[in-house]
């Protein structure tokens, strides 16, 4: 690991210019590459205490062995030159998108004698216009054979064509009207070349312009009572109207634009792209990428634009790119853009209207390849056993952690405080594993004490359960376990009476904690007073990913690339996601709560027809006995009970709009003083039901 200041230049050296810088190893391999307005003022950044770095950042700059630069006029040259380089170099350190599939195209070969019609994937050749990318080649397929009823243009290889020409037979295709058939000379070049040239239209937007004068000859050949011949054209324009709506409108002003979205976490980032033409989504493709290095939403974009049109001319950069966050600085990336198009470009984030709901459109599409992308990387078996194996050669451990429980911290300023547990096994989520914890022993606001809580309780309850197994008491004490046929212990074992697992019966080989060095500390001392020495604690701290194990001043940092961070992660923020899910409706519960609620045998269904008969809960408080008896399913004996609970609870105060001061009138199934989040009156109801089990 090299020392920065080993190969840091002279402050006098860096010019205070716009340029490209390139970091290299030892090996003189480039590294990182990177632009800047100032290049005295960002590779300053670079050479600074490395405890104050990203760990992403400080992971570079102590691999590179030097530093370089080459000095350009302008910003925009500063981008080209940083893309050219990206390209040519690969280095490691840099964000590089990566297509999660090769998407396919829909091109037509306008550089050959006779062009033709078919499905490419990979780079883009002169003199060939696509169409797309699609999800699929399936598509492009089915549009294709209904666009040739129309546009009877060439399909087949070049081996097909030159067959056909030498027999003279043309294909199938020819024989039913599908191809014009130019290689036996049905139709001469230069109108074979017409035809390509319509079908590019009508895939371009231009839709009206056949159809319409196809409409108007088929209402001819009618009148004409030629009616084989409208039958035909009929078919031709449902074709093309078929064809059409294989792509919806989802711009009522004909706009060509691109629309980028963003989905992204600690280490991954996923975008997506809608490629929008004559109001139409024309096509649709996604990248992944690995954060190697500390980036904002807008750089993030900015190398999006790069790999996008980097190598893109005219049309194919359209008038308008929607973002959902601008690259910093936005000018020298418009001007690229407007370079590329031989145009303005518009590089704007959609505020308002339909643009901005075909961005959210996109956004969901965007966090779903990321969900796909984490899923299918999770449940590679490979990928999995690499994950555990670096994780116990980090932590040290004896051997590959199968199962880890991990810990989190959930309450709202204080109230509502709840404790999560969750479970992998084999590196895969166990959710009837799970469990939920409310917090007893105190009341307010520490996230350490708490974490010790839960822990203690947690592994007193395992305790309790290997106790009743027999494995703590004496030889001659000990229960005899029952045999079944096969061979296996039943009864005292870690099974229940059902053969389901005891709740607390399994033990963890690593115990996770949501937090820093003193959360772990915490889980650490819980486990010594309860004198478990045989399992492991460490803690994530989610702002830098960091790696906290018991008594360490330092953590460890796990590399960018590590199996092992990855699951890491993912088991912590599963944690998260159960604590939040149970402390939002333990909030909303109390919220909804009722003086009904403490009546005892009154469920859910009797206490609506309570409400829906007497219309609220105030006219319920004053009805008499006799009153409450009339409800269908209400004996006496719960009439009075239901009288005497809603005259021990006293009514709260009316409920005030906090916004405007005024008292709101009462409504049916509303308890007074209620008051939600928005100023209105809550509305009872059921409980959510509630995933886990609370313990």
């Amino acid at each position: 690991m090299a020392d920065p200041s080993s190969y840091r230049p002279k402050p006098g050296e860096i010019p205070d210019t716009p340029g490209v810088y390139r970091f290299r190893d030892e090996h003189r391999r480039v590294i990182y590459v990177g632009k800047a307005k100032s290049l005295r003022q960002r590779l300053a950044n670079y050479f600074q205490d490395l405890a104050g770095m990203h760990p992403r950042t400080r992971t570079m700059v102590t691999t590179a062995a030097s530093v370089e630069w080459t000095v350009v006029s302008t910003e925009v040259e500063a981008l080209q030159l940083e893309y050219s380089w990206i390209k040519e170099y690969d280095p490691r350190f840099n964000v590089k998108y990566r297509d999660d599939k090769s998407y396919p195209y829909l091109a037509v070969t306008m550089n050959e004698e006779y062009p033709r019609v078919q499905v490419m994937r990979g780079h883009k050749k002169k003199g060939v216009r696509y169409f797309g990318p699609y999800g699929h080649a399936w598509a492009i397929r089915d549009t294709v054979d209904l666009l040739l009823r129309v546009f009877p243009v060439r399909t087949c290889s070049a081996g097909v064509f030159k067959n056909a020409a030498r027999t003279g037979r043309p294909c199938l295709l020819g024989y039913i009207g599908k191809c014009s058939a130019p290689c036996v000379d049905r139709v001469s070049a230069e109108e074979h070349r017409e035809l390509a040239d319509e079908f590019c239209d009508f895939m371009a937007g231009r839709t009206n312009t056949y159809i319409r004068p196809l409409e108007k000859q088929m209402a001819e050949a009618a009148e004409e009572m030629e009616y084989e011949r409208a039958a035909r054209l009929r078919d031709d324009i449902e074709a093309l109207k078929k064809a059409m709506e294989k792509n919806a409108v989802v711009l009522a002003d004909a706009t060509d634009a691109d629309l980028i979205a963003v989905a992204e976490d600690e280490l991954e980032a996923a975008v997506q792209i809608f490629h929008v033409r004559g109001g139409r989504v024309r096509g649709q493709r996604g990248w992944v990428t690995d954060k190697v290095e500390e980036i904002t939403t807008g750089a993030l974009v900015e190398h999006a634009l790069q790999q996008l049109y980097g190598e893109e001319t005219g049309d194919a950069v359209p008038k308008e790119v929607l973002v959902p966050a601008l690259p910093d600085p936005v000018e020298p990336v418009q001007e690229w853009l407007t370079g590329r198009r031989g145009s303005i470009v518009s590089l704007r984030v959609p505020q308002r209207g339909d643009k901005k709901a075909l961005m959210e459109t996109v956004q969901r599409n965007a966090q779903q390849a990321l969900v796909l992308h984490k899923t299918k990387r999770a449940s590679d078996l490979t990928t999995r056993s690499r994950a555990l194996e670096e994780i116990a050669d980090a932590l040290d451990l004896d051997s590959a952690p199968l199962r880890i429980e991990c810990y989190d911290i959930s309450h709202l300023q204080g109230d509502d405080v709840v404790a999560s547990m969750v479970v992998f096994e084999d590196g895969l989520a166990r959710k009837s594993e799970y469990r939920r914890f409310q917090i007893k022993g105190f009341a307010g606001q520490d996230d350490v004490r708490s974490m010790h809580e839960v822990i203690t309780r947690r592994f007193r309850r395992y305790l309790a359960e290997k106790e009743k197994t027999g494995e703590w008491t004496d030889g001659e004490n000990a229960e005899t376990p029952e045999i079944d046929s096969n061979g296996e212990i039943v009864g005292t074992g870690l099974t229940e009476d059902d053969g389901r697992p005891r709740k607390f019966a399994y033990p963890p080989q690593l115990v996770v904690v949501d937090g820093g060095a003193p959360q772990v500390a915490a889980a650490r001392r819980a486990l010594d007073e309860l004198g478990i020495d045989d399992i492991a604690v460490c803690g994530l701290a989610k702002r830098l990913e960091e790696v906290w194990l018991p008594g360490d001043d330092d953590p460890v940092v796990l590399p960018r690339t590590s199996e092992g961070l990855y699951l890491l992660q993912r088991v912590r923020d599963e944690a998260h996601r159960f604590a939040i899910t149970y402390q939002r409706s333990k909030r909303a519960k109390r919220f909804r709560s009722s003086p009904l609620d403490d009546v005892p045998g009154l469920g859910d269904t009797r206490k609506q027809a309570l409400l829906k008969h007497f219309g609220s809960l105030k006219k319920l408080r004053s009805a008499t006995i006799d009153q409450i008896c009339e409800v269908p399913g209400i004996g006496r004996k719960t009439a009075e009970t239901i009288a005497a609970a809603l005259a021990q609870a006293a009514p709260a105060a009316p409920a005030v709009n906090t916004a405007t001061g005024e008292i709101m009138e009462e409504e049916p199934g509303t308890e007074p003083g209620t008051m939600g989040s928005s100023g209105e009156p809550v509305t009872m109801g059921a409980p959510d039901e509630r995933r886990g089990q609370e313990t």
